[in-house]
């Protein structure tokens, strides 16, 4: 009998252009090989002897293994390539429209409302990096006390302030301001806080970082497991992607490793239910900023964790692996990629560990999921429960 589910979020780690690439420009992506091959080789032997190696080819990493887990990969049934889309199909619910984006900027109405509601102008309203457009607009920001707006080739209205300019706090304010005017056919997929700091002329992000999304479009697994009794437990940036729905605990992680720690921490206590966990250096610090180097060392850094999770699972417990999507640091954009995602799902009582195959919607997680909890199916996914059990 399984009474919980630990679901690990490696956020961006795509596993290969899905067939519909070409209409998002990510023809070539592949973030976990393409990384391997930037490097000369991964070292990540906790992951191959789960056998994540034998899902693609990656350099370093030998699918010549008897796999701990069943493993696989699942294409991304939602029109996107973000992260809230993303995280909604693992749990149920498929976005059929894509969240609007705004390659020229926001229209001059968004940024009018935007500006007399928290009564100051603006700065920047254009597709930038964030790092680049605080170097850019820091010292005007600064002077003139006008928070820097921009966003990127995916639906966010980004807000970045210098937390001695403008408070963490009073930043949460406006972008809550903003996620109240972005509605309707400006329905943004997140408005996000980015607070940074200034030392001697450098610009630096902080980690209090803050993601203000949309409430998903109907009921998510995470609300149906909710309202049946069962603990849900949301690590990182889970409560900010699901606006805080179906959720019975919120645990906060502003990096790897303290996601991972706290996860295991959660996987420690005595409850049935859910456990989910974004982890986001891999997308924010190295996916984004085309560092393959640093990308390549999130990924060991974790499989150096792996099996310290891995050892504290109870025999009831099921460990799943996946991605939300892909952010390829070698290719020449600094946005997602339109890409399948690895799935590794391990259990100590588990059948015979052999492949998945090539799902066709991140919901088989949560199909999966609602079966071994609710006994239920969903009118989103393919269980592969019975996969895991039957012989």
């Amino acid at each position: 009998m399984v009474n919980r589910v630990i679901v690990v979020v490696l956020d961006s780690v795509g596993i290969g252009q899905l067939p519909d690439a070409h209409k998002f420009g990510d023809v070539g992506s592949n973030t976990l090989v393409n990384t391997a091959k930037a490097v000369g080789r991964l070292n990540i032997p906790n992951m191959e002897r789960l056998g994540i190696g034998k899902i693609e080819d990656i350099a370093g990493v030998s699918k010549d293994v008897n796999e701990m887990a069943f493993y696989g990969k699942m294409g991304e049934a939602s029109v996107a390539k973000d992260t809230t889309s993303g995280h909604w199909e693992i749990m149920g619910v498929i976005t059929d429209r894509p969240f609007p984006t705004y390659p020229s900027g926001f229209p001059e109405e968004v940024i009018e409302q935007f500006s007399k509601s928290i009564g100051r102008s603006i700065l920047g309203n254009k597709t930038a990096s964030g790092t680049e457009i605080i170097e850019e607009l820091g010292a005007e920001h600064i002077e003139t006390g006008f928070p820097i707006v921009y966003t990127s080739a995916d639906s966010v209205f980004q807000i970045a302030a210098c937390e001695d300019i403008i408070s963490v706090e009073s930043l949460y304010e406006i972008c809550n301001c903003a996620r109240d005017i972005l509605k309707g056919e400006h329905n943004i997929g997140r408005v996000i806080a980015r607070p940074f700091i200034e030392e001697n002329g450098t610009y630096t992000r902080t980690e209090r970082r803050r993601d203000f999304s949309l409430p998903p479009s109907e009921d998510t697994v995470l609300d149906k497991v909710a309202i049946s009794g069962y603990e849900v437990v949301g690590v990182g940036k889970i409560g900010d992607i699901f606006a805080h729905r179906g959720l019975t605990r919120e645990i906060h992680a502003y990096n790897n490793q303290e996601g991972m720690q706290k996860t295991i921490g959660c996987v420690k206590e005595n409850f049935k239910g859910i456990i989910f966990t974004n982890l986001i250096d891999f997308d924010m610090k190295y996916g984004h900023r085309n560092d393959p180097k640093g990308y390549a060392g999130a990924l060991e850094e974790f499989d150096q964790r792996l099996p310290e999770l891995i050892d504290t699972l109870k025999p009831d417990d099921i460990l799943i692996i996946t991605a939300d999507h892909g952010c390829d640091p070698t290719m020449p954009g600094t946005d997602h990629s339109r890409e399948y995602v690895p799935l590794l799902v391990y259990g100590k009582k588990l059948n015979k560990p052999h492949s998945l195959g090539i799902r066709t919607s991140f919901t088989d997680v949560g199909a999966t999921i609602s079966e071994i909890l609710l006994k239920q199916k969903l009118d989103n996914g393919k269980s592969f429960f019975a996969e895991l059990i039957n012989s």
